[in-house]
């Protein structure tokens, strides 16, 4: 299994608008935006920017400003656009707690930001969640007494709390999110 990184994350973000890394920083800070998801130092963001930048999935210019610094702003590139497709519209995501604790909310972020529904991301999430249930579920008898059982039982409550939550994720209307921005 792939580590878990913000890379296309922050390609969602950078396909929402071009971004300088400040922004992406704030983005990752506000509990309003992913700082509830990720936590993610400075240094950490732009060591994503930078790798980003060599693999050619986003482009950098360089603004310049009266006012500020000048910054570097990043684009897509269409590669950068190939790799953020896929990782959204992903067909078979993982059902690991933690991937859908930071990957799953990130990719219902994205989405709602670009105004791509949400229910086929939502549908998948689920029918792999509950396929990794009933495989639990399947090989509970198998599973002997001890730490194996106690930790077998343990992936069985998260992923049955997970699929109760799942069911709630597009009870929150997209209209809500609208009426916090202008706040």
């Amino acid at each position: 299994m792939k580590i878990l990184t913000p890379d296309e994350t922050i390609l969602g973000l950078i396909a929402i608008h071009a971004c300088h890394g400040y922004e992406l920083i704030e983005m990752f800070v506000n509990p309003d935006e992913l700082g509830a998801v990720w936590k993610m130092s400075t240094s950490q963001i732009y060591a994503v920017l930078k790798r980003l930048e060599k693999q050619a999935f986003i482009s950098g210019r360089v603004v310049n400003s009266d006012n500020a610094p000048s910054r570097t702003e990043y684009v897509l590139t269409s590669a950068g656009k190939k790799a953020f497709e896929a990782w959204l519209h992903d067909p078979e995501p993982s059902a690991s707690i933690r991937r859908v604790r930071v990957e799953f909310l990130s990719r219902l972020y994205i989405a709602r930001r670009l105004n791509i529904p949400t229910i086929p991301i939502v549908a998948r999430q689920k029918a792999v969640c509950r396929a990794e249930y009933s495989r639990l579920l399947t090989t509970r008898e198998e599973v002997g007494f001890g730490m194996n059982y106690l930790t077998h039982e343990l992936a069985l409550a998260q992923l049955d709390a997970v699929l109760t939550w799942i069911e709630r994720c597009e009870l929150v209307p997209k209209e809500l999110d609208d009426i916090d921005d202008e706040d």
